[in-house]
């Protein structure tokens, strides 16, 4: 009989178990918020990538869906992220010769503004940016771009967590 009631506890308990969902990033924690808001980037830099804005959108809006259960809304998200692409460069780094180029330098800069519709005091606009080198020879391929990408939303969460827990 004990045994009995155990297994119906630690079933009962499991059920509650899964049915509670994880609103915070892994290692971090964003409150009472259950909703968040992530407006289009636009690309604002003389250089314009076609893909670009959409591009890191999508990858900004994509982090939220894999490590957290904050519900994606059009308008009024307890969290909310708008903002912009400042900076789009490429630059030779270095000569094989008079006219010809070894490296080139991708350079992004986004501005991003965080607003934290259940804690103002986390809120804050800020801008990050990430260069690569990669060989002249060869063209700008989307892996560099992604690179970038990865470690520019790496930097606002770390900001994000940095600001409201101290941690991430």
């Amino acid at each position: 009989m004990k045994k009995l009631i155990y297994t119906v506890l630690f079933t009962i308990s499991s059920f509650l178990l899964i049915g509670c969902g994880i609103y915070g990033f892994t290692g971090g924690d964003v409150g009472n918020a259950k909703t968040i808001q992530v407006d289009f980037f636009p690309n604002q830099a003389q250089l314009i990538e076609p893909t670009l804005s959409q591009q890191f959108t999508n990858e900004l809006q994509d982090l939220f869906t894999r490590q957290t259960n904050l519900s994606p809304t059009p308008n009024n998200g307890d969290l909310h992220f708008s903002g912009e692409i400042t900076s789009y460069r490429i630059a030779p780094m270095s000569a094989t010769s008079a006219q010809t180029s070894a490296q080139n330098r991708l350079t992004i800069t986004v501005n991003v503004r965080y607003i934290n519709n259940t804690d103002e005091k986390k809120d804050f606009e800020k801008s990050f940016s990430f260069y690569s080198d990669y060989p002249a020879t060869s063209q700008l391929t989307g892996s560099v771009q992604e690179a970038a990408f990865e470690e520019i939303i790496d930097r606002i969460t770390q900001d994000i967590f940095n600001a409201s827990v101290g941690k991430w």
